[in-house]
């Protein structure tokens, strides 16, 4: 302990970090790097495989409610007009009757200028082998990645058909560049995971999904992090999960990490929990906006309350469908056949333009942008517009009756029936032990953890979506401490992670919001969101390198042959039970 009161962090992450890879899978994206690193590699959780020659584009996924009922299109307008009262605009209908009269522009051009890329256009991925003699003048410099992708892609069938003259396809496209393919190509698009859990459906069955998982990750640590297969041995991973992940998923992911690619040990951690060390805190309210779903957690002393945790099924993904709407209805969205199901690039675009344009403030918000359209192996086209009501997409965090997720129906609950649940005490931290329970049921609690007296256990597999806006979900995972005290304390303690989370003006408008939701009788009158000390969207995953960097005992961990061998029973008391001295150990670690 000495030690790492004296030691600077720098040293200490290279010393222990140069080993530790550290795995944070979200639903559009995974973040992958060694713990030394300042950022890990951020890379779409997605991959393509070659199909027939004669078939197009296609999204092996669940089927998708993208068909918007009345009811639904009623609650969107109706939203809009609360959301256009708040921030001082006109209403929908008003703005729809007055296209014709000019209005004040505010300009929002230079809101993020250290961007420089935001009007770029996204290139067609090709999907071509290309050989090893031939010269590719023809590639820019962001696409230089092709060759060597292709030839670790296809390492099996290209020592085969070299001699053949005519290009070859690609069996397998990773990470962004998958998105980028022509609807018009033969292949076949997966995303393997969807709104926080893994993508499993009659579409697409789990065996497949941890296939596709497997290659994408292995692709990552070779490509990215040049760590071939055959040294695997020598590294541990840190899987850093969301809250939404349940039990089985957990088990599924470390069996492909201990087994299939071939990590001497992981250990998992809590998403929100990492979340609080990544910043350097002891106690918090984590908020975490990700691209599809979005959850709310309260940590105290370093340790997750699970009945404070809520799951939001929107993010970042929806705001930017919702800019889409928003601009159609103002018809300042110009004739372009634009389809983010269809046609992935086009949702890259909106990401893109979404991050670019849209903050909450007060006021008539437009800005002169460049649209792009993307038609079959066409290039891009460009559409100079004006892009209009920029502030109200992200106020459906608030009220989300305005973005209208697409809703992806859940694995069948009998997969969620997990006879062992030997992670149910890595993902609730600590339970006490039951007093109607016999000796041995649960081992590895710490009955000497009194803070944890007034907290049940409720199940949570699948666990339940909340459907409410954003800062309800807040207000009552504070609420629901029952203690004044720390509700305080929470409720000046929030911290707001995720790529949503980098969306100018969130901030007071979170503080507001929540404010104006605590009940009256409540005697708590002060709310404060915390600055993050890292960037947002890689918070969680500098917070796993930590624990992982601090961890000098490695009681938590799993290795290979246990796993494999014997896999981790309910009596072997192996079930991560020192979790709490660990995190004691960060926070001395943090606070000298």
């Amino acid at each position: 302990m000495d030690y790492l009161k004296t030691v600077v962090p720098s040293q200490l992450l290279a010393e222990r970090g140069s080993n530790l890879v550290v795995i944070n899978p979200g639903s559009a994206n995974v973040r992958v790097g060694l713990a030394k690193q300042d950022s890990p590699f951020s890379i779409p959780h997605c991959i393509a495989r070659r199909t027939d020659q004669f078939s197009k584009l296609n999204v092996q996924d669940q089927v998708l409610n993208s068909q918007v009922t009345t009811a639904q299109h009623m609650e969107r307008e109706k939203a809009y007009d609360v959301i256009a009262s708040l921030l001082k605009i006109p209403f929908l209908d008003e703005e729809v009757g007055n296209t014709s009269v000019p209005r004040k522009m505010g300009r929002v051009d230079g809101y993020n200028p250290q961007n420089n890329r935001k009007d770029g256009t996204f290139t067609w991925t090709d999907i071509h082998v290309k050989e090893l003699k031939s010269s590719v003048p023809q590639e820019s410099s962001s696409d230089k990645s092709v060759v060597p992708e292709s030839s670790v892609q296809n390492e099996g069938t290209e020592s085969k058909e070299s001699t053949l003259a005519e290009q070859k396809f690609r069996e397998v496209i990773f990470g962004e560049e998958a998105l980028r393919i022509s609807p018009s190509e033969p292949y076949s698009l997966r995303r393997l995971i969807r709104r926080g859990h893994l993508n499993i459906s009659q579409h697409y069955p789990m065996q497949q999904v941890l296939e596709d998982l497997h290659a994408l990750w292995d692709w990552i640590l070779v490509e990215k992090l040049h760590i071939p297969r055959q040294e695997r041995g020598l590294y541990s991973a840190i899987l850093v999960v969301p809250e939404t992940f349940d039990n089985r998923e957990i088990k599924e992911i470390l069996s492909v990490l201990l087994g299939d690619l071939c990590f001497s040990s992981a250990v998992v951690h809590q998403e929100g929990l990492a979340a609080v060390f990544g910043n350097g805190l002891s106690t918090a309210c984590v908020v975490n906006l990700g691209a599809q779903v979005s959850s709310v957690i309260c940590i105290e002393d370093g340790v997750a309350l699970p009945n404070t945790e809520k799951t939001l099924p929107f993010g970042g993904e929806d705001i930017s469908r919702c800019l889409l709407w928003t601009q159609r209805h103002h018809q300042t969205w110009p004739q372009i056949r634009t389809d983010i199901l269809t046609k992935p690039i086009d949702l890259l675009m909106l990401n893109r333009l979404k991050e670019s344009y849209c903050e909450i403030k007060e006021g008539e918000l437009d800005a002169v942008a460049v649209v792009h359209s993307y038609e079959d192996a066409m290039p891009a086209g460009s559409h100079k517009t004006r892009l209009t009501a920029l502030n109200v997409p992200p106020m459906g965090l608030f009220y989300p009756t305005l973005l209208i997720p697409d809703l992806y129906p859940p694995p069948p609950r009998s997969w969620f029936h997990d006879y062992e649940d030997m992670l149910e005490e890595t993902w609730h931290i600590e339970f006490p032990r039951r007093s109607d329970m016999p000796d041995g049921i649960y081992p590895g609690t710490n009955a000497g953890l009194q803070m944890w007296d007034n907290y049940p256990f409720f199940p949570m597999k699948p666990k339940k979506e909340e459907k409410v806006g954003l800062a309800e979900a807040i207000t009552s995972s504070i609420l629901s401490t029952g203690r004044i005290d720390l509700q305080r304390k929470l409720f000046c303690s929030i911290q707001l992670i995720g790529g949503v989370a980098l969306t100018g003006g969130l901030i007071p408008a979170v503080e507001e919001r929540v404010l104006h939701t605590i009940p009256s009788n409540e005697a708590i009158h002060t709310v404060e969101v915390l600055q993050s000390r890292t960037i947002p969207t890689f918070v969680s995953w500098k917070g796993g390198a930590i624990l992982g960097v601090l961890d000098f005992g490695r009681d938590a961990w799993v290795h290979r042959e246990d796993w494999i061998h014997n896999g981790i029973h309910v009596g072997s008391g192996r079930k991560y039970k020192d979790s709490y001295f660990l995190q004691a150990q960060a926070m001395c670690y943090i606070n000298s």
